[in-house]
């Protein structure tokens, strides 16, 4: 049993670099046993270490790596003039400028833990994020030591035709020995977590883009033979990416070239190495064959976030990274805000802006009421690769999406350009951000500090009156926020609350003499009390429009407050949150009915509001679909005491059979209504008929028949498009159909389509016909490795965080299997073991019965002999927490 505690890192710690990197020289002998590094680094006593501890050593991270030689100033040092730790070289007391050559080695094709420099597929690749590169040499590999690369790499010309680094290709040409080299500089400064290479037999679609100031850049999105069919989206979305980051935030691409590589074994989505993005195959390769709607959707998404990041994280990055969310989240905002103005419409933006809401409330509040529960910019950490969170992502998104609503769009704008004249190619902190919003704004934003210092969901509750006499409504907020580990007590949130009130005929009232019928209100105190006057009868509030905090919001709606909203509130994200709310009160009822052993019924009057919505013409196809989704059964099991997994799938399922039945023929006409036909498209409208029309779908088979198993029989056959063939199958594997014959088909037809058959492997380990003993059946299928993620996630990751009924089996076989590859994919890539280890995070929230097995699974893992420190912090947080 592993008897060591790893080492926790904390923020209030922090102590400047004694040593600043002002360039760096990078020579590489690409060969896949054993790669030789050459590395000439000039440093400088950094003046700001001044009194700190240490201040005159240079300490270098080092990992995995074998240290050949070491010259400093051109002397030669020996191993008495340097103490080699395990993952540290160290030079005491060294003079204060600084020459270091380093000769070192690697065994990229041993490197399963696509960290540092590694083998796919028989080609090179790197991911430095967030403490790779010194898998490749001794560096002081940490986000504020930022320096200018100039990188020759050497290799095979038959085997690697193409090198790549970042910046620009200054010099290539071929060696006597079969070899060639190319050389590339960037110009400018980066830490070394932005740095990346790639040698490999790749070819490339090529377009020269005029920018807007006149200059030319080179794009190339680089992808293995055999996918060059499926790389136009990913151009055109690097491409409009370019152009909103231009037009949108006046900034501009600062190199002559960009370049995109995808690599099928990749732990991330995709990598912001300055110049040259290396992204997982599955936000790059899409035809209409292979990717649905979402793929398209995604890849927008990705390649506009990687492209942002070169000023919201390369320009201006992490002083360390505690400050992760400064980039990332922001980068999110930004990348939503870029898909929601390429859709252009405001049902377009609103429905974006409901999939941003979803992934909050099922990801997101879940995490904040974990045991992994932390703020945005967390105090501590033991592996940093477990805070690439959504909290860190989604929820610093929100975040900076607060300052926009607080601000304004162009006070925001005002924040953002000082923000990049204050600190270009330097590394900064959130507060630092929060003070160029503040200065450019005039604003005192101390107490939204809080955002970031605070972990958990603040829960806002709220009362309305209205005095007839007056015409006046007074509407009182309050607001409190659970513990959260570490953090037993909060301080008041500064929450920006987004308001209407409705008249009961369902029209909009305004709420001040400008005639606004949304302001924005700043709670900031524990208890607050806001009054409207001139409102001529008892209105419905409208709260929290366009989710204008991450909260939760507590207001005791009625039946008819919640149909009235749901048909008529003009913010699109309240309309469809009065509809979810609707759903979840009935969800709930009937999942205490299973318990209980009682007969199960659903009202009409819910059906009938989910009627009048699919038959409303007047909505966007996308918006009707986005609002006929039942809550999820994660969000369901959030809104539990205690979590029964099988009674939520029934109740669940009960609804969704009884809403088929009754809405047959609705759901039918949907269907027909909603069809496109010709040339596949993407586009948001097309994408939402589409939707619509395959949610209707998985209703009818909610309770099929042999005329609706037909249609999806038939609908799977004829399909031109992979989202309607895929969305056919998975309907017919949810119904409980014999689905051996068309699994089987599209296996064959997409067997050599590695994102298609890893869609194959996902669609069956969700469905809720799918046990334990069915998933470990899928594992001896030849197209399974434990090695590519994706395929791993496609499997694994599926079964245990999608199908929550068979994952959750009351005899406990999930939870023993969970523990088992959780310790096998732990020795080949602990990144993605402590991933999957977090699928039991929130075991102490289920039954009994339940709660034993998974505590019998956690201990399991951390009684293991050998364990990463990535999965010793999950399991030990939960266990403790």
């Amino acid at each position: 049993m592993r008897t060591d505690s790893p080492q926790t890192i904390y923020r209030k710690d922090y102590i400047p670099p004694s040593y600043l990197v002002e360039t760096v020289e990078l020579g590489f002998d690409l060969d896949p046993a054993r790669t030789i590094v050459a590395n000439r680094i000039t440093l400088r006593h950094n003046p700001e270490s001044k009194g700190s501890k240490n201040e005159r050593d240079i300490v270098l991270h080092g990992e995995d790596i074998e240290l050949v030689a070491i010259r400093l100033n051109g002397a030669e040092l020996n191993p008495g003039q340097y103490i080699l730790g395990a993952n540290t070289l160290t030079i005491k007391k060294a003079p204060p400028n600084v020459v270091l050559e380093i000769e070192s080695t690697c065994a990229p094709e041993k490197n399963t833990t696509l960290s540092g420099l590694y083998v796919s597929n028989g080609s090179f690749y790197t991911q430095c994020e967030a403490e790779g590169f010194r898998r490749i040499t001794f560096f002081p590999d940490r986000p504020d030591v930022m320096a200018k690369f100039t990188v020759m790499l050497r290799a095979d010309k038959e085997k690697y035709p193409v090198l790549l680094s970042n910046g620009n290709l200054v010099e290539q040409g071929d060696l006597d020995d079969g070899r060639h080299y190319a050389k590339w500089e960037d110009p400018f400064r980066k830490p070394s977590y932005l740095f990346a290479l790639v040698a490999a037999r790749l070819v490339c679609q090529e377009e020269t883009f005029k920018l807007a100031d006149g200059r030319e850049a080179l794009l190339q999105v680089w992808v293995e033979e055999g996918n060059l069919d499926k790389t136009d989206y990913a151009m055109q979305s690097l491409k409009n990416s370019i152009r909103w980051d231009e037009e949108r935030w006046n900034l501009e691409l600062d190199l002559d070239r960009f370049m995109i590589v995808a690599v099928g074994d990749f732990n991330m989505g995709a990598m912001e190495n300055k110049g040259l993005n290396i992204f997982n195959t599955k936000f790059v390769l899409a035809n209409p064959a292979t990717a649905t709607d979402v793929d398209y959707a995604g890849i927008e998404a990705v390649v506009g976030h990687e492209y942002f990041h070169n000023w919201t994280g390369n320009r201006v990055t992490c002083r360390d990274w505690f400050q992760l969310s400064l980039k990332e989240g922001l980068t999110v905002f930004r990348d939503q805000e870029f898909s929601a103005d390429m859709i252009g419409t405001d049902s377009g933006r609103a429905v974006t802006r409901i999939d941003q809401v979803r992934t909050l409330r099922q990801a997101q509040f879940p995490e904040d009421a974990g045991p992994m529960a932390h703020p945005v910019r967390p105090d501590s950490f033991v592996e940093i690769n477990n805070f690439y969170t959504v909290t860190v992502y989604e929820k610093g998104a929100e975040v900076v999406r607060m300052y926009q609503t607080l601000l304004g769009r162009d006070g925001f704008r005002k924040g953002m350009d000082l923000y990049f004249a204050r600190h270009d190619e330097q590394a900064v902190t959130c507060d630092d951000f929060r003070a160029a919003m503040a200065d450019a704004n005039n604003r005192d934003l101390a107490q939204f500090e809080r955002w970031y210092s605070q972990a958990g969901t603040p829960v806002v509750t709220a009362s309305g009156e209205y005095d007839a006499a007056t015409q006046r409504y007074v509407l009182t907020l309050a607001q409190r926020c659970p513990p959260t580990p570490g953090q037993p007590e909060k301080l008041p949130f500064h929450i920006p609350v987004a308001v209407g009130l409705l008249s009961g005929s369902g029209s909009d009232l305004p709420l001040n003499p400008d005639g606004d019928t949304t302001v924005v209100l700043e709670l900031t105190e524990a208890r607050q009390v806001f009054t409207f006057d001139g409102i001529p009868a008892a209105p419905i509030p409208s709260l929290l429009r366009d989710f204008s905090a991450p909260v939760v919001l507590e207001y005791p709606y009625t039946d008819e407050e919640l149909l009235h909203l749901f048909r008529h509130d003009s913010d699109p994200v309240n309309r469809w949150e009065a509809g979810q709310r609707l759903a979840m009160a009935r969800l709930l009822k009937l999942t205490a009915a299973v318990q209980a052993g009682e007969a199960l019924d659903l009202d009409y009057t819910f059906v009938a509001a989910q009627r009048a919505l699919l038959l409303d013409d007047t909505l966007d196809a996308a918006f009707r679909e986005q609002a006929l989704i039942l809550p999820s059964e994660s969000v369901i099991a959030d809104q539990m005491e205690i979590v029964d997994p099988q009674a939520i799938h029934q109740a669940r399922q009960f609804m969704r059979r009884t809403i088929a039945v009754i809405l047959r023929t609705e759901l039918l006409n949907a269907i027909a209504a909603n069809q496109t036909p010709g040339e596949y498209s993407p586009d948001a409208v097309s994408a939402g008929k589409r939707g619509l029309k395959n949610l209707a779908l998985g209703y009818l088979l909610a309770a099929p028949d042999a005329f609706t198993l037909d249609l999806a029989r038939r609908q799977f056959d004829e399909a031109t498009n992979m989202t309607d063939r895929a969305a056919a199958l998975v309907a017919l594997i949810h119904s409980g159909a014999d689905v051996e014959e068309p699994l089987q088909a599209f296996y064959d037809q997409f067997k050599g389509e590695a994102l298609v058959v890893d869609k194959w492997f996902a669609m069956q380990a969700s469905a809720p016909t799918t046990d334990v003993a069915r998933v470990r059946e899928l594992m001896q299928h030849p197209a399974f490795t434990l090695r590519t993620p994706n395929r791993a996630r496609s499997l694994l990751f599926s079964f245990a965080n999608a199908n929550p009924s068979q994952f959750h089996a009351k005899d406990g076989s999930g939870y023993e299997f969970w523990a088992e590859h959780v310790a096998k994919l732990d020795a080949l890539n602990p990144q993605v073991a402590s991933r999957f280890a977090r699928s039991m995070d929130r075991w102490r929230r289920y039954a009994p019965e339940l709660q034993a097995n998974m505590r019998r699974g956690l201990e399991q893992v951390a009684g293991a002999t050998k364990l990463s420190n990535d999965v010793m912090e999950v399991v030990s947080k939960a266990l403790a927490n």
